[in-house]
């Protein structure tokens, strides 16, 4: 590594540790550099020149800028994952029975702790997604909890509350219609369909207005992309949001508007086996927001997106590479049965 390299790396490393602009004096003090300030200054300036550092309003000393975090990220980050994270996401996979949302929760805990950020899970695109069926389960003489499954393994509830001019009948009944007109249909065009079969259901029901208000509110929810958030808690303690109203502002809008975050990912991911990293300042609209994203192979040929949020000066060493290891672990989990399929397959045709 050379000599500006180095002053650039410490630089980024320093500010993330302690989010203070760096100035020479620092780099000698804590550093001992075996070279003059006057030295560690042009290699300063000239980083500046080249966009990798800038200047604050508030200090003499710099700062990494969008370019520089991507340059420290493609070329000088030391690729390493901390022990502790290892064992502990080890300890998750050699559980014996637990579900696939169980796998990804407890990592997502996991990854949210050890990097003090937020961790998120994205689910399937709803527009790659199909209703495979509706089921009723009677609770009682006058409720009833509905299930909506789709092909990619989403499940959504409904629970009925009737009143005395309709019966658990009259529900089957609409669930009956539903799984005749609507069984295969994409879920983005549920609502419009649903709408087209309301006159239907009031040959069906006499007040049918009740169960197809609340049908209507379960493909509302499908049709909204699926977000999981962990480590909010984490996130807000870093410097740049815990007393800036406005940022916290800015980020509790982005967790609850889970299509910002779509577009995001879909934008930045588009090489599927790789980390992929949008730095904050790098769109206009978002200058103190990285996100690190990467994609996950789930059972039944489901793809998801597994992503960590946090300031511009976030620890990327660090996120990219737990992220990277994360990913690969659980596909590896997911998979590891289809592999052995597909190699049985194999043999049986030699």
């Amino acid at each position: 590594m050379n000599r500006r390299d180095r002053v650039f790396k410490l630089i980024v490393e320093h500010f993330i540790k302690t989010a203070q602009p760096v100035g020479s004096k620092t780099l000698i003090d804590e550093y001992g550099l075996n070279c003059s300030s006057a030295t560690i200054r042009a290699e300063m300036n000239a980083l500046e020149t080249d966009g990798l550092l800038e200047k604050t309003h508030t200090s003499s000393g710099r700062v990494p800028s969008s370019r520089g975090y991507r340059y420290y990220i493609e070329n000088l980050r030391e690729r390493s994952v901390d022990e502790e994270f290892k064992y502990q996401m080890q300890a998750i996979l050699d559980q014996k029975v637990q579900s696939v949302n169980d796998v990804i929760k407890e990592s997502c805990e996991i990854l949210a702790q050890m990097t003090s950020l937020a961790s998120i899970v994205l689910g399937p695109n709803v527009t790659e997604e199909k209703l495979v069926s509706v089921q009723m389960i009677p609770l009682s003489n006058n409720s009833a909890t509905c299930v909506f499954v789709t092909d990619q393994g989403y499940v959504e509830n409904k629970t009925f509350v009737l009143n005395g001019n309709s019966s658990l009948t009259d529900v089957q009944k609409c669930i009956n219609l539903l799984n005749e007109r609507l069984k295969g249909t994409a879920i983005s065009e549920l609502l419009m369909k649903m709408q087209l079969i309301k006159p239907i259901l009031t040959d069906y029901v006499v007040d049918h207005e009740v169960i197809y208000r609340s049908i209507m509110e379960t493909f509302i929810k499908f049709t909204k992309s699926r977000l999981e958030t962990y480590g909010r808690e984490e996130l807000f303690e870093q410097p740049e949001f815990r007393n800036d109203a406005q940022k916290i502002k800015s980020v509790l809008d982005l967790f609850d508007t889970p299509e910002k975050i779509r577009e995001v990912v879909d934008d930045i991911n588009e090489d599927e086996n790789t980390i992929s990293v949008h730095i904050g300042g790098e769109d206009e609209n978002d200058e103190d927001v990285s996100i690190i994203t990467a994609k996950v192979h789930m059972p039944n040929d489901q793809n998801g997106n597994i992503a960590v949020i946090g300031p511009k000066r976030m620890d990327y060493d660090k996120v990219v590479s737990t992220l990277e290891y994360l990913v690969e672990q659980l596909n590896e989990y997911f998979n590891k049965d289809k592999r052995k399929d597909d190699s049985e397959g194999g043999r049986k045709e030699e």
